[in-house]
């Protein structure tokens, strides 16, 4: 392992807005106090049971963590919801969202794509046709021949990726404040792994606690376990080296992978879901400031979007930022229920 890889300590998606993550948090717990958290979440409960697919990619065998709910007792209606996770998140921040359709009779597939979670972290080339592959792996061995693909941030990339290659398989696709709206390549500068490597070493607790908050219009503390409590104790670890790499290789998937400019073949029945205060950049911190008023801007992007997109719905959440199953959880259960219908 070379010197980068030995020594980048930090997600690169997460440092990438460090420099924009402004509003101040009370102080944190002094790392010490701390516990660490291993790069695979071992000691980290899932809300529901979490089981493995071996997979082998480039000559290294794996583990991909998924969640499968069956629907309610009683509710099964035979219809399947896939649910994908964004860049800096994993499956259990969808625990509401999967009791609720549980609820109704659906059953739940939540993976967590290779590189993120509960599941492997290699140095691997990581594409969004290899994880809509994983995906469907994950679907083929559970015998789940169709599915309404749901996907939050990175997620919506991947939700894209996989409704263009099977769309047999996905036959509605819901798209939750995706990233990749817009083609940052044309944004952003481009940035080298030892670049990103320089930039990961400035990041601090606080700026970690202060970049997570800025996901919301209003943070509550119960989002903690999902964000910054489980980012800073993964840090701790030994194996951490091999989590940061497995990030900044993610960050790179996304910033030369753009799928915006495919939105108009997608075949699926599709609805955008869009919290218009998100405000979210791939590499924001590196924006020229010319483009930092135009970059981001949600709910113009929702709505060329959904212009693109044959069909769609668009459904505009005022004063929501860009996780709306948390922060307007009720809102964005019901507009999902309706859709299925």
């Amino acid at each position: 392992m070379n010197s980068l890889k030995a020594n980048l300590v930090f997600p690169v998606f997460l440092a990438a807005a460090l420099a924009v993550a402004g509003a101040a948090l009370p102080a944190p717990a002094a790392a010490e106090e701390l516990q660490p958290l291993s790069i695979t979440l071992e000691g980290y409960d899932y809300p529901y049971p979490v089981q493995f697919l071996p997979i082998s990619i480039e000559g290294q065998d794996l583990r991909m963590a998924f969640m499968d709910v069956k629907p309610a007792a009683g509710k099964d209606d035979g219809k399947t919801v896939l649910l994908l996770h964004g860049k800096n998140f994993f499956g259990a921040y969808w625990k509401d969202t999967i009791a609720a359709l549980s609820a109704r009779g659906y059953r739940v597939v939540v993976p967590d794509q290779i590189g993120f979670g509960k599941s492997s972290k290699p140095d691997i080339h990581y594409s969004f046709h290899l994880l809509a592959a994983n995906t469907k792996k994950v679907l083929d061995q559970l015998g789940v021949h169709e599915v309404t693909v749901v996907g939050h941030s990175m997620g919506g990339m991947l939700a894209t990726r996989f409704a263009l290659m099977y769309p047999q398989t996905a036959t509605r696709l819901v798209l939750e404040d995706p990233i990749g709206l817009e083609d940052y390549r044309a944004l952003v500068p481009y940035q080298t792994l030892e670049a990103a490597y320089q930039a990961e070493l400035s990041a601090t607790e606080q700026g970690i606690r202060n970049y997570n908050k800025n996901y919301f219009v209003k943070w509550q503390p119960e989002y903690e376990q999902y964000f910054a409590m489980p980012a800073l104790r993964q840090r701790l670890s030994g194996e951490y080296p091999r989590l940061a790499l497995s990030a900044a290789l993610t960050y790179q998937m996304i910033y030369e992978q753009p799928v915006c400019h495919e939105f108009n073949q997608v075949k699926a029945r599709t609805l955008l879901v869009i919290g218009q205060s998100d405000r979210t950049v791939v590499g924001k911190a590196r924006l020229p400031k010319e483009l930092l008023s135009k970059a981001g801007q949600y709910p113009e992007l929702g709505r060329r979007t959904a212009a693109q997109i044959p069909g769609a719905k668009l459904v505009e959440l005022p004063n929501v930022g860009h996780i709306p199953h948390l922060e307007a959880k009720e809102r964005f259960i019901a507009e999902l229920l309706d859709f299925l219908k």
